[in-house]
C-alpha cells in the first residue's frame, strides 16, 4: 500500500465507520434478526454506493480492505447477537458490491475462530436460519481468507490505534437482568398482581380462573438472584483461568530471564579465554627446572603424549648425518639412493636441448 492510498484510507475512515454505525443503529432498532429487514434498510441508504467515487485501482482495493476490517469488527464480541448479524449481512453485502476485480476477500484471524463458530452454532440453535444460511454461503463461495492477523500490520503509530474504541449502545450488557428486575419494578408487579387478585374474586367464577401465578413477584425475584450468582460462578471462573494464565506466563518469563543470565555468564567466561596462535599449537613448552615448584609442571609436560616427528623431520635425521671422516657430505635430494662409489651417478646429466623449429 502506497502512502497516498494509506491517506485515502485514513481520510475515508471515519465518515464509512459513521455509516456503518448508523446502518447497524436502524437494524437494532427493528429487535429482528431477519435478512429481510436488513435488506430494505440496506436498500433504503442505498449503502452499495460507498465504492463509488474512487478512480484509481490501488485505492480502490486499499478502501475495500478498510471497510472489511472496519465491518470485521462489529462481527466479533463483545457486541450483540443482532449487531454481530447485522455486521455478517454487511459483509455478505459489501463483498458482492465492491468494484474490485479480482474481488478482494474478507481476513478473519485464527485467533477469532472461536467465537465466530460459536456464533454460528447459537444461531442454528436459536433457528435463526437467515444468519447460518448467509454464512454457509459465504464459506461456501470461499469468501474467508484466513490469517494471522485481522488486517495488515504497519509501523505507523497514528494508524495503528484506529477502530480501537467500542462502541457501547451495541453491547450486551451484564447487569441487564438486574436493571430490569429492581424494587420499583417489582412493586409495579405486585400492585398489578394485588389488583388482579382483586377484580378474580368479585367474579364468580374466581376459583377456575388461573391466568398467573399467585407468587409472581417472589418467583422473578429468585430467578433474578439464581441469574446473578450463575453470572459471578462464571466471572470467578474467568478470573481464575486468567491467573493460572498469568501466573504461568509469569513462571515462563522467571526461567526465561535465568536462562538469558547463565547464557551471558557463560559467554563472558569464555570470552576470556585465550586462544594460542595456529604457529604455537604444536610447540612443546620450555620448562625452567632452575625454580621451586617446577617439578609438577614437568610431570605434566612428560604425561602428555608427545607426537612423532614429521616426514621431514625424519628425513633431515636418516639422511642429513655427518660422515665418519668429518668431511660433510650433503645428500643430493634429486638421487637418495646412489651408491658412494658410483662418482658418475652424482652428477646430473645434461638436459637435452629443445628442438626448434
Amino acid at each position: 500500500m502506497t502512502v497516498a492510498a494509506a491517506k485515502a484510507c485514513d481520510y475515508f475512515w471515519i465518515p464509512f465507520k459513521t455509516d456503518c454505525e448508523e446502518l447497524l443503529g436502524r437494524f437494532q432498532l427493528t429487535d429482528s434478526v431477519r435478512y429481510e429487514t436488513f435488506a430494505a434498510i440496506w436498500r433504503s441508504m442505498d449503502f452499495s454506493s460507498v465504492f463509488y467515487g474512487i478512480t484509481t485501482h490501488q485505492e480502490r482495493r486499499a478502501f475495500t480492505r478498510l471497510v472489511f476490517a472496519t465491518v470485521y469488527d462489529y462481527f466479533l464480541p463483545p457486541y450483540n447477537f443482532q449487531i454481530r448479524a447485522g455486521a455478517l449481512y454487511t459483509l455478505y453485502g459489501l463483498y458482492h458490491a465492491q468494484l474490485s476485480l479480482p474481488k478482494e476477500k474478507i481476513w478473519i484471524a485464527l485467533k477469532d475462530w472461536v467465537h465466530i463458530q460459536k456464533f454460528v452454532s447459537d444461531a442454528l440453535s436459536c433457528q435463526h436460519l437467515d444468519v447460518v444460511y448467509v454464512y454457509r454461503k459465504l464459506e461456501s463461495d470461499k469468501v474467508f481468507f484466513y490469517t494471522t492477523m485481522p488486517k495488515q500490520l504497519t509501523f505507523d503509530a497514528k494508524r495503528r490505534f484506529l477502530n480501537k474504541d467500542v462502541n457501547e449502545e451495541f453491547q450486551d450488557r451484564s447487569a441487564r437482568v438486574a436493571e430490569l428486575v429492581n424494587t420499583d419494578t417489582l412493586e409495579e408487579i405486585g400492585n398489578v398482581q394485588g389488583h388482579y387478585e382483586r377484580i378474580k374474586l368479585s367474579l364468580p367464577a374466581s376459583s377456575s380462573i388461573s391466568v398467573t401465578l399467585v407468587n409472581l413477584t417472589a418467583k422473578l425475584l429468585e430467578c433474578a438472584l439464581e441469574f446473578q450468582q450463575w453470572q459471578g460462578k462464571n466471572a470467578a471462573a474467568k478470573n481464575k483461568d486468567s491467573g493460572a494464565k498469568a501466573k504461568k506466563s509469569t513462571q515462563q518469563t522467571e526461567s526465561s530471564l535465568r536462562a538469558d543470565l547463565l547464557s551471558s555468564i557463560k559467554s563472558k567466561s569464555y570470552g576470556h579465554l585465550s586462544k594460542a596462535s595456529k604457529s604455537r599449537r604444536h610447540r612443546q613448552v620450555e620448562m625452567d627446572t632452575s625454580g621451586s615448584g617446577t617439578d609438577h609442571v614437568q610431570d605434566c609436560t612428560t604425561s602428555r603424549r608427545s607426537r612423532p616427528p614429521s616426514l621431514s623431520a625424519r628425513t633431515r635425521q636418516n639422511l642429513g648425518k655427518k660422515g665418519s671422516g668429518g668431511s660433510d657430505e650433503r645428500t643430493q635430494h634429486w638421487l637418495l639412493s646412489s651408491m658412494e662409489e658410483d662418482k658418475t651417478a652424482m652428477k646430473r646429466s645434461q638436459q637435452r636441448s629443445r628442438f626448434k623449429w
